[in-house]
């Protein structure tokens, strides 16, 4: 094998390992939904390419409402789904859109399109 070839193998061997890490090993911390005058822990959720955020930490026993925001016409970003609460919602583009729901047990909890192209996680403490 010529140095070249080795290099170029080198190469790509190291940025298979990057995009394995930077898309699925590295854990993001997640925002605390803030406390609201109604006992709601709300979060705003931005649609647009992905959702922003897409780690939400929120406390069990205690309501939760996301708001979520739809600032682009893709037909994936059209739906949001909870499957472990039961809870789905269209969302019409540019228009706030809350979804509430009660947390029993701490765990994770996953949000997404109805492609699952578009991700987040619900953790539960």
């Amino acid at each position: 094998m010529t140095w070249d070839r080795v290099l170029v193998n080198l190469v790509g061997t190291g940025l298979i390992a990057f995009i394995v890490w930077f898309f699925w090993l590295v854990k993001t911390k997640g925002v605390r939904a803030a406390r609201t005058s109604g006992g709601y822990q709300e979060q705003m959720v931005l649609v647009k390419g992905g959702y922003t955020p897409d780690v939400i930490v929120v406390e069990a026993g205690k309501p939760v409402r996301l708001n979520f925001v739809r600032q682009e016409s893709a037909s994936c970003s059209e739906m949001v789904l909870l499957p472990a609460f039961n809870k789905s919602a269209t969302l019409p583009e540019g228009e706030t859109v809350p979804l509430e729901f009660l947390p029993k047990e701490p765990g994770e909890y996953d949000f997404a399109c109805q492609m699952g192209m578009l991700r987040g996680r619900i953790i539960v403490e």
